[in-house]
């Protein structure tokens, strides 16, 4: 007879990362598999536009060598059959919530670390079986119950579950123990480490380190006077160890932002105010609504060769107010950005969160009677554009054709810089 317990580590923890395939699409092929099923899709945030970028696309469209952030210009010349789908984020977060609570059911220990993924504890669930039946009935019944694909990798720990969850893609199930790195992981670039991006794998082949093995077998000291305390996380992941938990308690937002993708360059001081007044006013929204006061205002701006900056100030005194995250922007994009340089990506963050009951916000001297009533006022706004929608209530400097309007529509807006109820909305 088995003894589930044998699977189990003595000492030790038993990690999945559940991470759904070619999520967005695949939703769609469940929700409506007579039009998607086995054709190649992709989700684009603006269909009409031939500029505009795919979300992500199915491992069909990928197999005839479509790519996520490619044009649909460049995808329809690649793939003419390639069906391009409008975002839908009210029906994404329906199935992200229903493959969550498939997993809550196997462990407490749930970390959702976007609408698409998560990580579970199963240390102490061993009345459902062994780490692999486990694994096995998830993929079963996330692909029964939600007709949803997903890879899982099993592990003894985050980095290494993680690791293996991106080693089968779709409907993968791999097991990565400590003592499989060296075989599976040391011959591989520095780069497909998880946590090591391309400008530090550039910085690693500076100094003859090429691969996760030569990374591993690297000296600590010489590592640290090159990443600082990173080069010592480094080390311990080449060698697979990683002890980062499991963390199911939602933390609070960092941030809170938006950015918008345009359809076609923008160059006049009014078509880029404009978009920055309905980015400002969503991220406001989105501020009050989780009772948040903000700090710092911070503007991204993208030139059409990808180039990004980001530039941010500090305010004197945490606000809620939309307008003035919307002075600030203008104030920031005026500043360091030359007016007639074309705009290819706009958006805004709010940064230094707090809670609004835990904050004294100042009033200002020449306004303050005047303070009380545009509070009322903004939160009377703010109740009638809950009952009747984002569109109920606009100034007319928020009018116009460009995907910044399109932002106030939770259904299709999917550019969120962060979690918005726990849900990053990342697709990969």
């Amino acid at each position: 007879m088995k003894n589930t317990n044998d699977h189990y580590p003595a000492k030790g923890r038993v990690i999945i990362h559940l991470d759904m395939n070619a999520f967005y699409c695949s939703v769609h092929e469940a929700e409506e598999p007579e039009k998607y099923k086995n054709k190649p899709t992709a989700v684009s945030g603006s269909v009409e536009q031939r500029k505009g970028i795919l979300v992500t696309c199915s491992y069909l469209a990928r197999s005839r060598g479509i790519k996520t952030g490619m044009t649909v210009r460049q995808a329809l010349l690649l793939c003419p059959e390639l069906i391009l789908i409008k975002p839908d984020f009210t029906l994404y977060r329906k199935y992200s919530q229903g493959f969550m609570a498939i997993a809550r059911q196997y462990t407490p220990l749930v970390e959702a670390v976007s609408i698409d993924e998560c990580y579970m504890d199963i240390t102490g669930s061993k009345m459902f079986g062994t780490p692999l039946e486990i694994a096995e009935s998830l993929q079963k019944r996330i692909q029964s119950e939600w007709t949803l694909p997903c890879s899982i990798g099993l592990a003894p720990n985050k980095l290494l579950a993680k690791m293996a969850s991106d080693m089968k893609k779709p409907n993968g199930l791999t097991v990565l123990r400590i003592r499989d790195v060296k075989n599976v992981l040391w011959d591989k670039s520095c780069d497909t480490l998880f946590g090591i991006g391309k400008k530090t794998a550039d910085k690693l082949a500076k100094l003859n380190i090429r691969t996760i093995g030569q990374l591993a077998a690297a000296e600590e000291h010489m590592l640290n006077k090159h990443f600082g305390v990173v080069g010592s996380w480094m080390k311990s992941a080449a060698h697979g160890i990683d002890h980062a938990e499991v963390n199911s308690n939602r933390e609070r937002n960092k941030s809170i932002g938006h950015t918008t993708t345009l359809p076609s360059d923008l160059t006049t001081r009014e078509d880029v105010f404009r978009v920055l007044l309905n980015l400002a006013d969503q991220t406001g929204r989105r501020l009050r609504r989780q009772k948040l006061v903000a700090t710092t205002v911070q503007i991204t701006i993208r030139k059409p060769d990808m180039t990004t900056i980001t530039r941010s100030h500090t305010l004197a005194a945490p606000t809620q107010e939309a307008d003035v995250f919307y002075r600030e922007a203008c104030r920031l994009y005026e500043k360091h950005w030359k007016i007639g340089e074309p705009i290819r990506l706009l958006g805004i963050s709010l940064q230094n969160l707090t809670p609004l009951d835990d904050t004294a916000l100042q009033l200002d001297l020449f306004s303050y009677e005047q303070q009380p009533r545009k509070e009322a006022l903004t939160k009377a706004m703010d109740r009638l554009r809950d009952k009747y929608g984002e569109d109920a209530v606009l100034t007319a400097g928020m009018l116009g054709d460009d995907p910044s309007t399109l932002i106030r529509n939770k259904r299709i807006r999917g550019t969120s810089l962060q979690k918005d109820d726990s849900l990053l909305y990342i697709d990969e």
